[in-house]
């Protein structure tokens, strides 16, 4: 009887556990859907951005932007890198992965006699590095877990004070590029110093959380382009056209670093439900497990007490 109880007490308990499991993946399917609102939310802003941007790089076409301070290409001594990690576990592979390609990337530059620098974002990412005495310009952590545009301008502002500062001569930006509920991959990105040339359009994706066949799943499509107009050739600027590029290029990296975290956001909420998913799907088979086990031992035990009854009978008699 004390087996039974024991097994009892564990199939109660898986089962505890698989409500947990559960819940925290319907909580983590909300935070995609959000995620993907707020994607398609700064949208427009970024379109608008990337027009006027385009617009004035048809004007300076004949003009050196070379002095501008975020166009300076400088002899690379000292780089900061940006990782973007998360501050909560249980999503499976994420935080690890992001932290070993951005401490991957350290190892490159130091074998090519390159100086850097991290500033990290999430607990995860400083906990590690901490342990480890790596060199930290910055850390955050405690931010929402879907990004705000506040929190990306207070990451720009300090990584615009190391480069502007010459503290550094190139930021680059370690983050997890979301691919699918079940896909993604950390990649690199240059942000510092920006490249004119690299202002033109990319190819940009959504994603939107959908369910098919009684399952979620993610689909992911093109953005639509926006539409790009060169300015009037008889436009007059009360400023001159490099100044305004000026004043715009750190709105252009305030998005970069926004969108960066919104696709590290949802590359963690889709791993934190799937590992939750595959929690739960263990939790039961284990308790499929288990009640067959307690069967057994139930019809066990019933078995022994009828052969013991049975015995007694025929000693009596």
């Amino acid at each position: 009887m004390a087996n039974l109880k024991l097994i009892r007490d564990r199939i109660q308990s898986v089962k505890n556990t698989r409500k947990i499991t559960e819940a925290m993946r319907l909580v983590a399917a909300a935070k995609v859907r959000r995620a993907q609102a707020q994607v398609n939310a700064t949208r427009p802003f970024a379109d608008r951005l990337a027009q006027v941007l385009y617009g004035l790089q048809s004007r300076l076409k004949f003009e050196d932007v070379s002095d501008l301070p975020l166009l300076q290409q400088r002899d690379t001594e000292k780089v900061a890198i940006l990782i973007v990690a998360g501050d909560r576990g249980l999503c499976g592979g994420y935080n690890t992965n992001v932290i070993r390609y951005g401490e991957l990337r350290a190892k490159q530059l130091k074998a090519e006699g390159v100086d850097y620098t991290y500033v990290l974002v999430g607990r995860k990412a400083i906990q590690y590095f901490e342990r480890r005495n790596a060199p930290i310009a910055a850390k955050y952590s405690g931010l929402e877990q879907i990004p705000t545009a506040e929190e990306a301008a207070t990451i720009s502002d300090e990584l615009l004070s190391l480069f502007l500062s010459e503290s550094v001569d190139r930021v680059e930006l370690v983050y997890t590029k979301f691919l699918s509920l079940i896909s993604n991959k950390p990649v690199t990105q240059t942000l510092l110093p920006l490249d004119p040339q690299g202002l033109e359009a990319q190819d940009d994706e959504i994603f939107r959380l959908t369910s098919r066949d009684g399952r979620m799943t993610v689909e992911r499509q093109d953005a639509p382009e926006a539409a790009v107009s060169e300015f009037p050739k008889d436009m007059i600027f009360e400023q001159s056209p490099s100044q305004i590029l000026d004043a715009l290029l750190p709105l252009y990296l305030n998005n970069q670093i926004l969108r960066a975290m919104q696709e590290s956001a949802a590359s963690e909420l889709a791993s934190r439900m799937t590992a939750m998913n595959s929690a739960s799907e263990n939790a039961q088979e284990l308790m499929k497990t288990l009640t067959l086990s307690y069967n057994k031992a139930r019809q066990a035990a019933i078995t022994q007490e009828i052969l013991e009854v049975v015995g007694g009978a025929a000693a009596l008699g």
